[in-house]
């Protein structure tokens, strides 16, 4: 049915892992909106949250990555090398199976580097042109990675199936939320409250699985 997805998977260690930073975490991102629902996800870790910003950290890795994976590794090196502390980053965006998988990787810079949110979505809604809905299907997906200053702890990732609807509907969330239909729901993304949308999006499954992932880390540290 779509709106289901399977659940998120992990992905074990690569290389030894020490335990700089103890009890702090970067979560590797500038985005307001990421941050605040990662801070919503982690609710109650073991670790102190902090952000590029709290750090004064001005660092922008270049997403060279033909995967999620990739570049979500990218930035978690990035950020673990700059700052000292463990971090944790994710590359997400949305796959559409009419357009062939775009943008995909692509996703925030769909139409252009100085695009917005409702740019990339009139770009999407004119590329689709007339495909039927039911031939709309699209997911996200994210993939997060934590990391040290020197080694990668682990990969995680999770997705959401839907459809691309008609036309933007909803007033919550950000990006393709307004277009991403739940059709067992009738609803899109940006119709859901945080709640609704953390229990089911990419990033809440994801970052739920993160969240499990940084837990064992630490019962090994």
């Amino acid at each position: 049915m779509l709106g289901a997805a399977p659940p998120p998977t992990a992905r074990g260690a690569q290389g030894s892992v020490s335990a700089p930073g103890a009890g702090r975490l970067l979560l590797a991102t500038t985005s307001t909106h990421k941050i605040g629902e990662l801070r919503e996800i982690f609710a109650g870790l073991a670790l102190q949250l902090v952000t590029p910003m709290d750090l004064s950290l001005d660092l922008d890795p270049e997403e060279t990555g033909s995967t999620f994976s990739e570049n979500a590794t990218i930035k978690a090196r990035a950020f673990a090398a700059a700052s000292g502390l463990p971090s944790l980053a994710d590359d997400s965006g949305l796959e559409v199976d009419a357009l062939d998988g775009e943008p995909g990787v692509r996703s925030k810079r769909y139409a252009g580097p100085a695009a917005t949110d409702a740019d990339r979505v009139a770009l999407l809604l004119r590329n689709l042109g007339r495909v039927p809905e039911e031939k709309r299907t699209a997911r996200f997906r994210c993939v997060m990675v934590l990391a040290t200053p020197n080694a990668v702890v682990g990969e995680v990732d999770g997705t959401c199936e839907g459809r691309i609807a008609m036309a933007p509907r909803g007033t919550h969330g950000f990006g393709y939320d307004p277009v991403f239909l739940l059709p067992d729901r009738g609803l899109t993304m940006a119709e859901l409250c945080a709640e609704e949308k953390h229990a089911i999006s990419h990033r809440g499954r994801a970052g739920r699985s993160a969240r499990a992932l940084i837990e064992r880390w630490l019962g090994k540290r």
